[in-house]
């Protein structure tokens, strides 16, 4: 393992942003990062590759001076490009080149336990159940997580008992400020970090460093490697075994997302095409991209690493997800069977029950009745002057207008002065119902020690009627004050099978792909709602298919060590076609949505997630990674002056492990005779040796 002194860590990222700085100055910032893709590799030395940029460069603009001043990054390891600073019109003339494939603006992309992984089948108490002992935990499979960094401090990185970093690996620990040579080990065996393109803004509340400060990174790389650790929880709730799905295994950390989770094209370029040098197994990448110019991604499957994406938070509406290419997995999210229902009790001693991560820190009082109020509007402007001091705030929105309420995927507006309890108009709680209460962090993250619950429409109006029921009673007995009362009792964690699950979640994006309409998408649904995982020296329940991406790294990594001859195409397919429909009880897996459904495969894929199953799938469905560049180059392909020479076969010819016809319209041959509205699509099983097609 290869190590880069401080100082000179330090001193090039100082110089990467002065040159920045000055480009944008000299050129009264008109110059914008542009991505510039040349293919394959076609030089044999690094070097080489990067000579041969700075040339085509130079006889743009004028000097190799000028070129190595413009270029930011070099992607030289599995694949040829570089991410530059050039105003549009030197893009439009470097786009005239012949070896420029494509060209385009850098984007921003954004982000996207303990019970978890015994509810897909991986039981740490009972490692002869199978994979998990059978691939010794993921031993010495390396998982590569783009992302925001991580905490190496964690107790989820603890490498006692592990062997010495394997002799394949080819990565370095890049060190800064808060991050030493001592922070890598032989669970972190490498650590990088990319500023190009980064704001001031975000640097400046971050550090130049592999250091997770935003909490995002260390929470997947947990769950998808995280080392064994006994009775982790948030503050009492979901508490067990927190650890990721191939324990054993070893994390390559790539921190291109920066303080408020969101990076850039150029920056996730670079961390993929350095990964691929290294040596990783697998490429976890919880984040949003933006387009579907995944080449990147296409290069590290052909070079024999598996590629897992999530597969974006838009849901219920269709066609939101995101990530879309083929060769990459995609990941959906699901709920699994825990819950932490929250007690509400009303004056006349009925008890509601919502849903939190409420808590009480050490020696505070028992929850007490307060003072109940309702609000229609629960906005900072229609609650601006409202005295609700020592008052639970009931929010319930009847308009059917109101998208805060019948969203699925809509968060409560909390009023500002909530967030301040020990002010003179602050609440004391706040019940706010809305359509489904998928994503619980809300109730923590945003009301910082108040009581906060949600519930459904239709408990709310049951509070609402308690409310109703008392004022008539004061109006009756002549009482000028209703005493409408409630108490909010500490959330408590429920596991079983009285829980309806696994569902996909509210938020999870769903198909079809709007990319790639023959190709279905997502790939796979895991557990990727209220999910316990690290941050910093804690323990935090986050949601998100960046939650569920990181459940499927995980898996991959258990597959690849127990079938290491294993290509990115028939991990997929054993992931894909061993998948389960339905649930708990044998009764098909719903999806949350307006209205509540049965799920199809474009809310999961071939379904949840089975590690078990996907051990052992017989039949596999394998694709020469040379098949996705002639399916699909002319998707890649951006530039308007290429003729491009798209085969005469659609997409849904490749050999996946699932069946996509968007026009079924179609005229076949047969002999002589001509039949119209039938179709022969082809699969290829290597395990079996037969040839099987769909019609």
């Amino acid at each position: 393992m290869g190590f880069s002194s401080s100082s000179r860590s330090r001193a090039a990222s100082a110089l990467l942003l002065c040159l920045c700085m000055l480009l944008c100055k000299v050129h009264g910032e008109s110059r914008k990062l542009y991505i510039v893709y040349l293919g394959d590799v076609k030089h044999g030395h690094p070097d080489d590759v990067v000579a041969s940029h700075h040339d085509m460069l130079a006889t743009l603009l004028g000097s190799k001076e000028e070129s190595s001043a413009s270029v930011v990054y070099n992607y030289k390891h599995g694949f040829s490009g570089f991410a530059a600073m050039l105003t549009p019109e030197q893009a439009k003339q470097l786009a005239e080149f012949p070896e420029v494939i494509s060209i385009e603006r850098s984007k921003r992309h954004r982000t996207a336990t303990t019970r978890s992984w015994d509810f897909v089948g991986l039981n740490y108490q009972m490692p002869a159940s199978g994979l998990l002992h059978g691939s010794n935990y993921g031993e010495d499979v390396i998982i590569g997580v783009v992302d925001s960094g991580i905490w190496p401090e964690s107790r989820s990185f603890n490498d006692e008992g592990y062997s010495p970093v394997p002799s394949r690996w080819k990565g370095k620990c890049q060190v800064g400020p808060d991050w030493g040579i001592n922070n890598c080990s032989r669970k972190i065996i490498g650590a990088r970090f990319y500023i190009a393109g980064v704001s001031d803004e975000l640097l400046k509340v971050d550090s130049l460093s592999p250091r997770d400060h935003e909490g995002h990174g260390t929470h997947c790389a947990s769950t998808a490697a995280g080392s064994a650790v006994e009775g982790a929880s948030f503050h009492g709730l979901a508490e067990g075994v927190a650890r990721g799905g191939a324990p054993r295994a070893r994390i390559a950390v790539y921190k291109a997302l920066w303080a408020d989770g969101s990076g850039n094209t150029a920056t996730v370029l670079a961390a993929i095409d350095d990964a691929i040098h290294d040596g990783v197994d697998v490429l976890s990448l919880s984040l949003i991209i933006l387009d579907e110019n995944s080449f990147g991604a296409l290069h590290a499957v052909q070079k024999g690493i598996t590629v897992v994406y999530a597969g974006g938070n838009d849901g219920p509406r269709p066609q939101t997800i995101v990530n879309t290419s083929p060769w990459a997995i995609t990941v959906a999210a699901n709920k699994v069977d825990r819950s932490f229902p929250t007690v509400i009790t009303l004056g006349n001693k009925q008890q509601i029950v919502g849903q939190s991560l409420y808590y009480q820190v050490k020696n505070s009082t028992r929850s007490s009745f307060t003072s109940l109020t309702v609000a229609f509007q629960c906005t900072t402007n229609a609650l601006n002057g409202t005295d609700l001091q020592g008052q639970i705030l009931l929010c319930l929105p009847l308009q059917p207008s109101d998208q805060d309420a019948l969203s699925p995927v809509k968060t409560f507006p909390i009023p500002w002065y909530l967030l301040f309890p020990y002010d003179d108009n602050g609440g004391s709680g706040l019940i706010f119902a809305q359509y489904t209460t998928d994503i619980l962090e809300v109730t923590t993250d945003d009301c910082q020690g108040i009581a906060c619950v949600l519930v459904d429409l239709h408990a709310g109006k049951k509070i609402l009627n308690y409310m109703v029921a008392a004022t008539r009673f004061a109006y009756l007995s002549g009482k000028n004050v209703p005493m409408m009362v409630a108490k909010i009792d500490p959330a408590s964690t429920r596991i079983g099978k009285e829980l309806l699950a696994p569902k996909v979640a509210s938020f999870s994006s769903r198909g079809p792909s709007p990319d790639y309409p023959d190709i279905i998408k997502p790939d796979i649904a895991a557990p990727g709602a209220n999910i316990l995982a690290a941050k910093e020296g804690s323990y935090v329940i986050l949601s998100g298919t960046s939650m569920a991406a990181p459940h499927v790294s995980g898996v991959v990594a258990l597959l690849k060590a127990l079938h290491p001859d294993w290509s990115p195409a028939v991990i997929k397919s054993a992931i894909v076609t061993s998948a389960r429909v339905t649930d708990e009880h044998g009764m098909p897996i719903l999806a949350e949505g307006l209205p509540r459904k049965t799920a199809d495969p474009f809310d999961y894929g071939g379904g949840n997630n089975n590690p078990l199953g996907a051990a052992d799938p017989g039949l596999v469905y394998d694709i020469d990674p040379r098949d996705y560049t002639k399916f699909f180059q002319c998707t890649i392909v951006r530039r308007t002056n290429v003729s491009c020479n798209a085969t005469a076969l659609p997409a849904y010819h490749l050999n996946l492990p699932s069946l996509a016809v968007p026009e079924l319209s179609h005229r076949v041959e047969d002999g002589d005779e001509r039949r119209r509205d039938q179709l022969r699509v082809p699969r290829r099983c290597p395990k079996s040796g037969r040839s099987h097609h769909g019609g």
